[in-house]
């Protein structure tokens, strides 16, 4: 399923930048149903930040992803690449479990519009389970975009502070 979200901070691309790829911004934010992540790698030089997460889903799973899971928890690594110079990245996410299964990848941008920073993330979320795939990832993709728009409220909120 495609996704869309935009966002816009107060503030130049390579702070916006320095901020989405901090460990510690995301280690202070509180997601709604996830865990505190766990912080993989962070890497950080001139032509590339990286940064990987490992989250665990502590909400409330429907029936239906419970007996997929089959008593296992749901954990996903996520990885966010960023050019600080151009502001352009990927950020990508896969079940630690079973990548294969459920996984999905999208382009991030930021771009310099008047106020600041505009990010731009356009991707797609797959769920590969016979018969209930599709309606798994109805579900699950607005969950997605509110924990982007709860991330860049807290990004706006971090840059006005500074």
């Amino acid at each position: 399923m495609r996704f869309h979200v935009e966002h816009e901070f107060p503030a130049p691309p390579n702070a916006v930048a320095e901020i989405l790829c901090d460990p510690s911004f995301h280690t202070a934010l509180a997601l709604p149903d996830l865990s505190r992540p766990e912080v993989l790698e962070s890497t950080t030089s001139a032509e590339q930040r990286i940064l990987r997460l490992r989250y665990e889903f502590v909400g409330h799973l429907d029936p239906i992803a419970r007996r997929i899971l089959a008593g296992r928890k749901l954990t996903w690594i996520q990885e966010l690449r960023l050019d600080p110079t151009t502001g352009v990245g990927r950020l990508a996410f896969e079940a630690e479990s079973e990548p294969d299964r459920l996984h999905g990848s999208a382009d991030v941008r930021l771009e310099t519009i008047a106020a600041g920073t505009r990010r731009r993330v356009d991707g797609e979320f797959f769920v590969k389970v016979p018969l209930v795939g599709g309606t798994a990832e109805r579900r699950i993709v607005p969950g997605l975009v509110t924990r982007m728009d709860v991330e860049a409220a807290a990004l706006t909120a971090r840059l006005s502070a500074t």
